[in-house]
């Protein structure tokens, strides 16, 4: 099943955003390519700015204040482990002062260190990262593998609270969905939201046999999706078929 998540407002789009980077770092710095490694700096950059709004550490913050008083209110409630909870709530209590103590905005500190911002200015330019441009940074793709290695290691640690804060709040936001299969009348499946509630992530799986491609549009008072299917190569059309597929409200 292919997984497809739209978000309903711009902090969960942030923290989505966010998230995936942070999966794409971890996937280029294990390996041992220049190449790759070259690529895992951008993504470093890239996490810098998208992190770079002033507010959000702040809504991080205030994210993981919000969710340990949620979690606080089921103690005493016989079907909740105490145990389990307690867990859950060193996390956040953990998550939340390592960002506190974190000066500035996420990755602030490796503004401070002008070869990494050399580089920065200039990875966007097509072609800006040549030898000529950047002998320095040249030799340093020429070191050996482990070496690179602990280099972005060691920077993308200064990344490591805000990583962590957002994974968890992204996982306890997609399990306070429940899944629930619905149709797709001619190929679109328009839904009212219940009213009294606030839902920031819309969760859908398609099966990819189906070779159906969603579009989504929402907001706080409806959902619309419109499945789309390839009729020749690089072409989506609007499918017309009535198709089945599994949808998640979370708030």
């Amino acid at each position: 099943m292919i997984l497809y998540e739209y978000p309903f407002n711009e902090r969960i789009r942030t923290y989505l955003r966010l998230e995936h980077l942070f999966r794409r770092l971890a996937e280029l710095v294990p390996r041992s390519h220049p190449i790759d490694h070259h690529y895992a700096l951008a993504t470093i950059f890239e996490v810098m700015d998208v992190a770079a709004r002033a507010d959000l550490k702040s809504d991080v913050m205030k994210d993981l204040e919000k969710q340990k008083n949620i979690l606080n209110g089921y103690r005493g409630n016989p079907a909740i482990s105490e145990d389990v909870l307690d867990e859950v709530v060193g996390k956040l209590d953990r998550y939340f002062n390592a960002l506190n103590t974190i000066p500035g905005k996420a990755g602030q500190a490796l503004t401070e260190n002008d070869w990494l911002m050399s580089i920065r200015s200039r990875v966007n330019i097509p072609g800006g990262t040549c030898e000529f441009d950047l002998p320095a940074y040249y030799a340093w793709q020429h070191r050996d593998p482990d070496s690179r290695r602990e280099d972005l290691e060691r920077w993308s640690s200064t990344l490591g609270p805000l990583v962590e804060s957002i994974h968890m709040l992204l996982k306890l936001l997609r399990d306070s969905g429940t899944p629930q299969k619905v149709m797709a009348t001619h190929g679109q499946l328009q839904q009212n939201l219940p009213q009294g509630r606030t839902f920031q992530l819309l969760r859908m799986k398609l099966d990819p046999a189906s070779g159906l491609v969603p579009e989504i549009s929402g907001n706080r008072l409806m959902i619309s999706v419109r499945l789309m299917h390839q009729e020749a190569p690089d072409k989506l059309v609007p499918s017309h078929d009535n198709s089945q597929f599994e949808l998640t409200l979370c708030s």
